[in-house]
């Protein structure tokens, strides 16, 4: 399952935002006040598993999901939540103010969106330095007992690391080799983590999202490495949600918008980590299952199963085109040669629909 964490700061609409993500109408605390830590889950819209299940009359259709966290934190200008309770997050999503209302304060005063963005951007860069600083401390205590090859390549890694940080940049702007990535992969820097700015605009910014950017002068603070941009009205659009499918439909259109928040919030956490969808069907359940793309047959059997994956022998694969255009037949698809036996190292790609072969 695919984990994100929910920053930024008080009173931006984070609560709202995953309300609207997980469509839970649960009121989630006073703006600006204490919020408790609260977990949702986003089902993932994807048009192709409905077909599937459509077609085979499952039991049970089970979408992909979205694990989202929002950690408690204070109001105030100087209280941010702890930030350091993210490092189990795929990404972060950063909520970010546009919106204009009186009734909302504001823990630094004034709308900015640029300083916002930026004041949460140090936030992970000094809680990356800390770590960081920690590290190369326990190296040379441990480099005075012996030399290691092994603890002098992770101590140049890590100085650069700090050097980034030092600097203000976030470590997701630092160009690795796939070596230097594997030895930070255990320290799991915030800063490294890709980032989806999600903001949160005015109602009547929503049609023209462009616009709010450059009035917000923001254009160039978005462009970094590894990061995505979303827009949404959360409070609007939460509305909208709650409404009936033809209703929803209807006011989204008014709003000048050809889907929903977390249509759009979803797709591009997807782009933003390079995630891809492969499917299983049959008479009891169809499901949808997400993995990073260039996964492995092997290692994708593993997200079903630990057992599958340890006892692989073949998977049976067709794309979701052909199963579709032969109505759901697997005779159909085979007579056409459409179904394939794969190997543990083959590279999944997005519509696989997979049966996994594996000795008990």
């Amino acid at each position: 399952m695919l984990r994100a964490g929910l920053i930024g700061l008080p009173s931006t609409g984070k609560t709202t935002l995953l309300r609207l993500l997980s469509q839970s109408g649960e009121h989630g605390g006073q703006p600006g006040g204490r919020l408790e830590s609260q977990v949702g889950v986003a089902r993932v819209p994807d048009p192709r598993l409905d077909v599937l299940t459509t077609l085979f009359k499952p039991k049970r259709h089970v979408p992909a999901t979205v694990e989202l966290t929002e950690l408690a934190g204070h109001g105030g200008a100087k209280a941010l939540l702890d930030v350091s309770g993210f490092r189990n997050a795929d990404a972060l999503l950063h909520v970010l103010r546009l919106f204009q209302d009186e009734r909302v304060p504001h823990a630094a005063g004034d709308v900015d969106p640029a300083r916002d963005l930026r004041r949460m951007e140090d936030e992970l860069i000094l809680a990356d330095l800390a770590v960081a600083e920690r590290r190369l401390e326990r190296i040379r205590q441990d480099l005075k007992k012996g030399k290691s090859r092994e603890l002098d390549e992770e101590a140049r890694i890590i100085e650069r690391c700090r050097a980034t940080l030092e600097d203000g940049q976030p470590l997701r702007a630092l160009s690795l080799d796939p070596e230097d990535t594997k030895r930070l992969r255990g320290f799991s820097f915030l800063s490294a983590k890709p980032l989806l700015v999600v903001l949160n605009l005015d109602e009547s910014d929503v049609a023209d999202p462009a616009g709010a950017i450059e009035r917000a002068e923001l254009t160039e603070a978005l462009s970094g490495a590894a990061t995505e941009t979303v827009p949404v009205c959360a409070k609007i659009e939460l509305e909208i949600a709650q409404l009936p499918p033809e209703d929803c439909a209807a006011f989204l259109e008014d709003l000048g918008l050809a889907d929903s928040g977390l249509d759009r919030v979803i797709r591009a956490s997807y782009r933003l980590l390079g995630y891809i969808s492969f499917f299983t069907v049959g008479e009891d359940e169809c499901r949808a299952w997400s993995i990073p793309r260039e996964t492995s047959a092997q290692d994708a059997a593993g997200e079903i199963h630990s057992d599958i994956a340890r006892g692989f022998i073949r998977a049976e694969v067709v794309s979701y085109e052909a199963l579709t255009d032969r109505d759901g037949s697997y005779p159909a698809c085979r007579e056409h040669g459409e179904v394939r036996l794969e190997g543990k190292d083959y590279k999944v790609r997005d519509g696989d629909i997979i049966n996994f072969r594996f000795a008990t």
